[in-house]
């Protein structure tokens, strides 16, 4: 496979990526160092297009994941719910602030992809569902949570929007949460 360029260039500076993640040969996901707080994590990615290219470096965003989640949902409610619970268990139990380059080292890792291909496995009801795979959520949620609680150890928003569509919220309401901009 031929692998494109995870570098980009913001305000004339040109950011490498701390580490990258090939998914299912379909997305690559670049994870930099941002700007919001000394370990804050910055997630891009490309994504395979039908033309089998790559298409141009993205920032994932909530309303994407929400959006696919809700697809997902509406195609396989028992087992989408059960994705969900486990991430807020995830949140509750795993996420804490990083606090140093040992702690961002050992979460980025090669360990987190083997993680995240083990849990992946247990809901292969989703995987042909909507726009992404059960595995790239699964990586794009675990970093964005840590993210989330790097840059302010208080913060809900990824746990607001797991809770909304735990409960059925109606899509006002999950979209709202989701398009809340914190970046």
């Amino acid at each position: 496979m031929n692998t494109p360029d995870m570098i980009f260039t913001k305000n004339g500076k040109r950011k490498k990526p701390l580490k990258v993640f090939t998914i299912n040969n379909k997305y690559i996901l670049g994870v930099y160092q941002g700007d919001l707080s000394k370990y804050d994590l910055l997630i891009k990615y490309r994504q395979k297009e039908p033309n089998n290219k790559w298409s141009r470096i993205r920032t994932p965003k909530h309303i994407h994941w929400a959006v696919d989640i809700l697809i997902k949902m509406s195609l396989e409610k028992e087992k989408t719910q059960e994705f969900i619970k486990f991430l807020i268990d995830y949140w509750n139990k795993n996420v804490s602030p990083i606090r140093s380059k040992k702690e961002r080292e050992k979460l980025l890792n090669e360990d987190l992809l083997k993680e995240v291909d083990e849990e992946a496995k247990k809901y292969p009801e989703l995987s042909n569902k909507g726009e992404y795979s059960v595995k790239f959520l699964l990586l794009i949620a675990k970093l964005l949570m840590y993210q989330e609680k790097t840059n302010l150890e208080t913060a809900y928003m990824f746990k607001n929007l797991l809770e909304a569509l735990k409960e059925g919220e109606n899509i006002f309401k999950i979209v709202s949460i989701a398009t809340h901009n914190k970046r």
